[in-house]
C-alpha cells in the first residue's frame, strides 16, 4: 500500500523543483524503461525540464527498441549539480552505474517496489507490494493531476505487463489490473506492445536459447534449474548482450522447479566476470536474499547479482542459500 505521506511529500518536492535528471537501473528491462520514460513525459507535462539519463553504452533490449527513447542521453549532462535526480526502479544507488550523478544531484527522490530497496534518495517513495515501479508512478501522476495520455498511458503499460509476466506473476494483484484496464482506456495500444515485446524475436536470441537449453541441467532432486552461456556465446551466434534478457523464463518454466538460475558472462571485461538471474517459482523461496549473498537484490521472486567467482562456485552458493531457506520455511 502506497504510504500517503511519502507519496504527497514526493508530490510537493516535484511541485518545488523545476530541473530533473530522470534516471534508472543499468542493464533496464520494461518496466525500468517503461517507468523512466513515463516519469519525464509526465514532469514534462507539469512544465518541468526533464532528461532521461542512463549511463554506459550497452544497447537497450531491442524488444523496447519501438519506444521513443530518442532523447535518452548516455552521459551526464553537464548540469547535474543544478537537477534533482528523480531515480525510478532502482533499489539502491549502484545500480545506476553513475555514484557521481547521485552524489552531485541537487536533490534525490527515489520510486520504486523493491522491497529491499536501501532509501538512498533524500526522499523515498517505496511501495514494495505494487506490482511495478510503473504502479507507484501512476499513483505519484494522481497525486500531482498529471492527465493520462495515450503517450503516457503507454510506457506505464509496459512497466506493468513486463513486471507482473503478461500478468501471469504472483504480483498481479487487482489493483494492478485496474490499473491495465485505466492504461487502455486511456490509448494504450496493448496489441503493438505485445507485438514489439514478445513477437520480435532476433534469430540470435533463439540460438542463445538454445545453447541455454542445451546446457541446462537440475540439482537437488529437479527442484532447481541452472544453465549458464558464455561470453563467446554471444558472438558466435551473432547476438548483444541485451539478447540475454528474458531467456531464464524458460528454466522457470520447467514442471517441479522451485527456482531457475541463470549465469551469464559479462562482455564488458571492466564489469564483473559474471551476472546471475534468480527467478522462483513458489512463495516459500526469496530468491532476493540469495542474491544478497553476491551482493545484489531484487524482488522475492526475481533478483540478480554480479559475482567474480567461477561459474561453479556461484551455482554452489545459490544451492545453499536455496537450501537453508527451504529448511528455515519447514521449520
Amino acid at each position: 500500500m502506497t504510504q500517503t505521506s511519502d507519496l504527497k511529500a514526493i508530490a510537493e518536492a516535484v511541485r518545488k523543483h523545476d530541473r530533473f535528471l530522470v534516471v534508472t537501473h543499468e542493464n533496464p528491462d520494461g518496466d525500468a524503461l517503461g517507468s523512466l520514460l513515463a516519469a519525464t513525459l509526465a514532469l514534462r507535462s507539469l512544465g518541468k525540464d526533464a532528461v532521461m539519463y542512463l549511463p554506459g553504452d550497452t544497447p537497450l533490449p531491442r524488444e523496447y527498441g519501438f519506444m521513443p527513447l530518442e532523447e535518452l542521453v548516455r552521459e551526464p549532462p553537464t548540469d547535474v549539480g543544478e537537477r534533482v535526480l528523480l531515480a525510478v526502479d532502482c533499489a539502491k544507488a549502484e545500480r545506476i552505474g553513475d555514484d557521481a550523478a547521485v552524489s552531485r544531484a541537487q536533490f534525490v527522490l527515489d520510486i520504486d517496489h523493491h522491497h529491499d530497496n536501501t532509501r538512498f534518495g533524500d526522499l523515498n517513495l517505496i511501495v514494495p507490494d505494487a506490482s511495478s515501479t510503473g504502479e507507484v508512478l501512476r499513483d505519484v501522476m494522481q497525486e500531482l493531476g498529471v492527465e493520462l495520455t495515450p503517450e503516457l498511458a503507454e510506457p506505464l503499460y509496459i512497466a506493468l505487463v513486463t513486471d507482473t509476466g503478461r500478468f501471469q506473476y504472483a504480483n498481479t494483484t487487482p489493483k494492478a489490473l485496474r490499473l491495465a484496464a485505466e492504461l487502455v482506456d486511456a490509448g494504450a495500444d496493448i496489441h503493438a506492445v505485445f507485438q514489439q515485446v514478445y513477437e520480435s524475436v532476433e534469430f540470435a536470441k533463439l540460438k542463445l536459447l538454445a545453447r541455454v537449453l542445451d546446457r541446462a541441467e537440475v540439482l537437488e532432486g529437479g527442484r532447481i534449474v541452472v544453465s549458464h552461456l558464455l561470453r563467446t556465446d554471444f558472438a558466435e551466434v551473432g547476438a548483444s548482450e541485451p539478447y540475454s534478457e528474458g531467456l531464464i523464463d524458460y528454466l522457470r518454466a520447467v514442471e517441479g522447479a522451485e527456482l531457475a538460475v541463470f549465469v551469464r558472462e559479462q562482455l564488458n571485461s571492466s564489469a564483473d566476470a559474471h551476472k546471475g538471474s534468480l527467478r522462483s517459482s513458489i512463495d516459500e523461496l526469496d530468491v532476493s536474499a540469495i542474491a544478497r549473498r553476491f551482493g545484489g537484490g531484487g524482488h522475492r521472486q526475481a533478483a540478480g547479482f554480479s559475482s567474480d567467482l567461477p561459474l561453479a562456485e556461484i551455482v554452489e552458493g545459490v544451492r545453499l542459500g536455496f537450501l537453508e531457506q527451504r529448511a528455515a520455511s519447514r521449520a
